[in-house]
């Protein structure tokens, strides 16, 4: 079955991309088109997939490894040149926008959901926020869109998810600890900041170290192109493993790992990445068909209408309200304000958070509340996200031609 599925997987895959600039006219994206392939090939009494997450160690693991080679690769591709240039702005999406945001998901869910505790809402918020451009990735590319929007999009969505996973592991931590019998809230926090703590260390020394010899080996001539995108692809896996070996967070210490070693990164081949970002893209579409599963069972019983509306304002006002006001007084227009306040779209970083949410938390504590909110979430974000990019281009193009 599992050979059957990487053959439908590779299938799927490989007629998307021998069609993907018609289907780019319909917003139809790789992670769109496994999402689908994922619903349509595990749904039924009797569906030609299915997919036993009953390893669970095993099962989280693996989302987690991917999800710390994402957060490696958004950590080295943001430009630095944009964050200088465009500091005002990243500084107040990222520390004005998004605590804000945060705060707003927490206090929407505990209107919508009085009878979940507290930190399972907190836990919540965090799963609902993360950006993920990939399933929108025709706006990144989009030349109608002023360069200087995509670029602080792309600057946003490369640093969002690397600064909530922290506040992520500790909310989970604390939902966790609600559930015990001695409710020790501060021996929870204290672990969480514990294991972050490990986690920075393990992804700073990595990360300097091999951005040091890879920049010394490359300057004298020791290597070779190929080799040194070997190198790159290593440097997450040690992050990650070696975090875990000290009881830190894996794929916080990649991101840490992905934030030290970018300076190295200037003095290497502009490829030294790709062979990373290309095997993110795979395991990230195969989550993606794993995704379309996880709808299926979810949506089997049906949704009630608060998860429904509450999906809806995280992935509208939730956003829009706190960006809009974070970006008062700067040179942005209102319309370029509401743009980076409407594009934020929801995607694998949301998947990855809420699968590791129900592993840690069972049935009973709020795993399945959580899980099911994202499946929601996620889905209403694709859907809205992918429907408005091509009206949203056509909106600039008329203003350009109206300015000249």
């Amino acid at each position: 079955m599992l050979l059957l599925a990487v053959t439908v997987i590779a299938g799927v895959l490989f007629t998307w991309c021998v069609l993907s600039h018609r289907l780019a006219r319909w917003s139809i994206t790789a992670p769109i088109a496994m999402m689908v392939a994922g619903i349509a090939l595990t749904s039924g009494s009797d569906p030609p997939l299915v997919f036993d997450f009953g390893d669970m160690a095993g099962f989280e693991h693996a989302v987690e490894v991917v999800l710390a080679l994402l957060l490696f690769v958004d950590a080295t591709e943001v430009p630095a040149g944009v964050i200088r240039r465009e500091r005002n702005v990243v500084a107040r999406l990222l520390g004005a926008a998004l605590p804000l945001t945060l705060l707003a998901a927490f206090l929407t869910a505990l209107a919508f959901f009085p009878d979940q505790p507290g930190w399972v809402l907190a836990a919540l918020a965090t799963v609902v926020v993360p950006l993920d451009l990939a399933p929108t990735a025709a706006v990144v590319r989009d030349k109608r869109i002023p360069a200087r929007l995509r670029e602080v999009l792309n600057v946003e969505g490369g640093l969002n998810d690397g600064i909530v996973s922290p506040v992520f592991l500790l909310c989970v931590a604390a939902a966790v600890e609600s559930h015990t019998e001695s409710d020790d809230y501060a021996e929870a926090v204290l672990d969480a900041v514990g294991s972050a703590a490990w986690a920075v260390a393990a992804g700073s020394l990595v990360g300097f170290l091999a951005g040091w010899v890879l920049r010394r080996s490359w300057a004298r001539g020791w290597t070779q192109p190929a080799a040194a995108r070997l190198a790159v692809l290593s440097v997450p896996i040690a992050a990650y493993t070696l975090s875990s070996a000290l009881d830190g967070n894996g794929f916080v210490a990649s991101f840490v790992a992905g934030v030290c070693v970018v300076p190295a990164m200037r003095h290497l081949p502009k490829d030294a990445v790709e062979m990373t970002d290309d095997l993110v893209t795979l395991l990230t579409l195969a989550l993606w068909f794993l995704f379309g599963q996880i709808v299926n069972d979810e949506f089997w019983d049906g949704f009630h209408l608060s998860v429904i509306l509450y999906a809806l304002l995280a992935v509208t006002l939730v956003r829009v309200v706190p960006v809009m006001l974070s970006l008062i007084g700067t040179d942005l227009s209102l319309t370029d304000r509401l743009f980076l306040g409407w594009m934020g779209p929801r995607g694998v970083t949301s998947v990855v958070f809420g699968l590791l949410a129900a592993i840690q938390l069972p049935a009973a504590e709020g795993g399945d509340f959580i899980s099911r909110v994202m499946v929601v979430t996620v889905m209403l974000s694709i859907v809205l996200h992918g429907l408005s990019s091509e009206p949203v281009g056509r909106l600039y193009a008329r203003r350009r031609r109206a300015s000249t």
